[in-house]
């Protein structure tokens, strides 16, 4: 029987789509969340404008000496805090990572204890050393009593670089496991020991993966040293409340603050970004020259 062909034949010309039209799709919802956001920045514009505020006063306390004293406190205890929270950091993340047990679980008890409680807590304790602990030092040989070592500066700096460390660990270790692990048997083969493996292989190669939450942190320090106003540090918040409190200026000096706060956050965020892409850089010329030297031997 002859084969008979049942195809059907459409004309081409009758389903082009070539006289179609793209029609955009018109996003209503969008739009209607975009005017309603704007809306709210209008109003909350003019209710600035509108409202009590004397913004000359803002611009005379603005420079005025208890507020830039205050800042200075600010920016320094900042680095001090974050100074020790890396020192800190880095030792307890490479003794959770030990093989000696011990050392292992006081890292781990640190880690969990520092970031399990609050920081108002940790700093209301350092501040209240002097009720467990009436002097320091050795006795016999050396003590002092511990309310004049427990200053506000000396607690606060205890409470924010402490509890630092217990988090920085936590990056620090994240950014040594992110190292590839041939480098490290590679280290041992030619003789490395463990502290020069970790200073001239492994930490160079994790900052990459270290700085970007370090530089977070940092810029939360700038925000977190607020809390040590209530423990009488003289930070800028605490300077601030000290000088509405007798002119009666509350929303004028809190608008102070958070200008200062601002400008400081936003300059570190430029410096975390300059030191990100530096970095990157880097770690792109190791990654080319590891190539070109494979290739090489390659060849």
């Amino acid at each position: 029987m002859a084969n008979v062909d049942t195809t059907i034949s459409i004309p081409r010309a009758k389903y082009s789509i070539a006289h179609l039209h793209h029609q955009p799709r018109r996003h209503y919802g969008r739009w209607l969340a975009a005017s309603l956001i704007i809306l709210a920045l209008v109003l909350i514009v003019k209710a600035f404008a509108q409202g009590q505020i004397a913004w000359p006063v803002v611009a005379q306390f603005f420079t005025a000496p208890a507020i830039l004293s205050g800042l200075w406190n600010t920016i320094l205890m900042t680095i001090c805090a974050m100074a020790l929270g890396l020192f800190l950091g880095v030792v307890f993340a490479i003794m959770i990572m030990s093989p000696n047990p011990v050392l292992k679980y006081v890292a781990v008890f640190y880690i969990w204890f520092f970031r399990g409680t609050p920081l108002l807590l940790q700093l209301l304790l350092w501040f209240n050393l002097a009720l467990i602990f009436p002097t320091l030092g050795i006795p016999g040989v050396f003590e002092m009593r511990t309310v004049d070592l427990m200053t506000p500066f000396m607690a606060t700096l205890l409470g924010l670089g402490i509890n630092q460390g217990a988090y920085t660990a936590e990056v620090v270790r994240a950014g040594i496991l992110s190292v590839d692990n041939g480098q490290i048997e590679a280290a041992k083969v030619i003789g490395m020991t463990r502290l020069t493996m970790l200073r001239r292989i492994i930490l160079p190669q994790a900052m990459r993966v270290i700085i970007p939450p370090v530089g977070n942190e940092v810029i939360s320090m700038v925000k977190l040293t607020s809390v040590a106003s209530v423990i009488g540090y003289a930070e800028i918040l605490r300077n601030a409340q000290s000088v509405y409190y007798a002119n009666n200026r509350v929303m004028e000096l809190l608008i102070v603050s958070a200008i200062w706060y601002l400008v400081v956050v936003t300059i570190l965020s430029i410096g975390q970004h300059l030191l990100e892409k530096h970095y990157a850089k880097s770690q792109g010329r190791r990654e080319a020259k590891r190539a070109a030297t494979a290739q090489a031997e390659g060849a």
